[in-house]
């Protein structure tokens, strides 16, 4: 077998999976079945043909996708006993015909429903750049793996940040597509409205390589975007508030960056929109509502058996009259093509990904009142996204300290167009 081959890779992240450093990142590894996926693409390697750009890289996966054979706990106590899926999710499908190499299900807030990334039930993996502090969720464990190089790209979520907020905690890219450009069947779902599927990996251009796959497109190059003469909006308004300082200095520090390269950077008011969102969501807590619904089984019938920060969200939903719940949704549908019209005036909207570092974890853990309110915070910009189905792309920028993440905007369905864009303003802040 000669150097560097794919089932060397894999050989190198099997081992790394296995110490101390990578505790609580994967809930399950695949071992056999990966060095299968491996050895086939060396044998595609060695005879000079290739299933495109994702054959033979190792990608791990969030346990919420069902993989034939295995069960989908989702991060929780209360599915360990499920029965084992019978199919692959179509997100699996496409990976595997991809050539994919699928390392292990990786660790994940319960049930997908934290921005934080903590699990008492499976551990919390710390952020791959400060093991203390949180790795952001809901996708943590695949965040972290990626960022250690246990995989070079991962399967995520997200439903209010999820691929985003772990990216940003972790100094990599994550993806939140379009909710509908990728089919979510056998996903197990957190909310049926608001759940998007996409990739975090190390660069722009692997995550709408992996995109394009999910999608079911052809994984073909980006378009080169030029700098000069981009119209960056910037809303600084309600979604930059209790920002910390050094998240600012450092989004600042970029937007000079790319303003000395000729990009226009503009002011943009969309405060309007979030107040009117803020608004929807308080009559009716669209997540909150559906994960409600999801699981009133195990809620009537193992409470205890939930993570308690989780069921505490899950709880404000359940008892929300019908009526607020279909005013909210049709509140939504009515701002999200408001939205994308008002952001149409930019190429791109840009601003922090989460407001704040990535917190400590022992204190998280210790107070639960702490826990909520930072959580909300951390989830506030990204999860205008999700309301109106916007696709967000984040970027790491360049810090000395603890990492930072800038969030690109688009309106919705221009998905392969801001990862143009993203591929451009990546190459200037790298």
């Amino acid at each position: 077998m000669k150097p560097n081959s794919v089932r060397d890779t894999l050989e190198a992240a099997l081992a790394a999976a296995g110490s101390d450093r990578a505790r609580a990142v994967f809930t399950a590894l695949m071992p056999a079945s990966a060095r299968v996926e491996a050895d086939a693409a060396d044998a595609r390697q060695r005879a000079g043909t290739s299933l495109g750009p994702l054959d033979g890289v190792v990608i791990s996966v969030k346990d919420l996708f069902d993989i034939k054979g295995a069960r989908t706990t989702a991060g929780s106590k209360i599915r360990q006993t499920t029965s084992p899926a019978t199919a692959d999710a179509p997100a699996i499908s496409r990976l595997r015909r991809a050539g994919a190499v699928l390392i292990g299900r990786t660790n994940m807030s319960e049930f997908a429903y934290s921005g934080l990334g903590l699990n008492p039930h499976y551990g919390t993996p710390g952020s791959a750049l400060a093991p203390d502090r949180a790795p952001g969720g809901s996708t943590s464990g695949g965040a972290v793996s990626v960022a250690l190089g246990l995989a070079r790209l991962t399967l995520g979520t997200d439903t209010g940040g999820s691929t985003r907020i772990p990216a940003a905690f972790n100094g990599i890219v994550g993806f939140k597509p379009t909710s509908t450009r990728v089919p979510k069947t056998g996903c197990f779902p957190l909310s049926h409205a608001l759940d998007s599927i996409g990739p975090l990996g190390r660069s722009v251009a692997d995550c709408a390589a992996m995109d394009a796959i999910l999608a079911g497109d052809e994984a073909t190059p980006l378009a080169d975007v030029a700098i000069a003469g981009l119209r960056i909006g910037v809303p600084r308004g309600l979604l930059f508030e209790n920002t910390e300082p050094e998240v600012m200095h450092a989004v600042e520090a970029a937007l000079v960056k790319l303003e000395k390269r000729g990009a226009r950077i503009v002011d943009i008011d969309i405060d309007d929109l979030v107040l009117a969102t803020r608004a929807a969501l308080g009559i009716g807590p669209i997540a909150a509502c559906e994960a409600a619904q999801i699981h009133a089984e195990a809620i009537e019938s193992v409470p205890d058996d939930f993570d308690r920060r989780v069921l505490a969200r899950i709880l404000l939903g359940r008892d929300v009259p019908a009526w607020k719940y279909v005013e909210a949704v049709q509140r939504r549908e009515a701002l999200k093509p408001a939205f994308s019209a008002r952001i149409g005036a930019c190429d791109v909207l840009a601003l922090p990904t989460a407001p704040i570092l990535p917190p400590l974890i022992a204190p998280l853990e210790a107070d639960d009142a702490l826990f909520h309110a930072t959580n909300l915070l951390t989830l506030r910009n990204t999860s205008l996204g999700n309301f109106m189905d916007c696709p967000a792309l984040s970027l790491p920028l360049p810090v000395d300290g603890l990492p930072v993440g800038l969030m690109l905007m688009g309106a919705t369905g221009t998905d392969r167009r801001l990862f143009a864009i993203g591929q451009g303003i990546e190459a200037v802040l790298r």
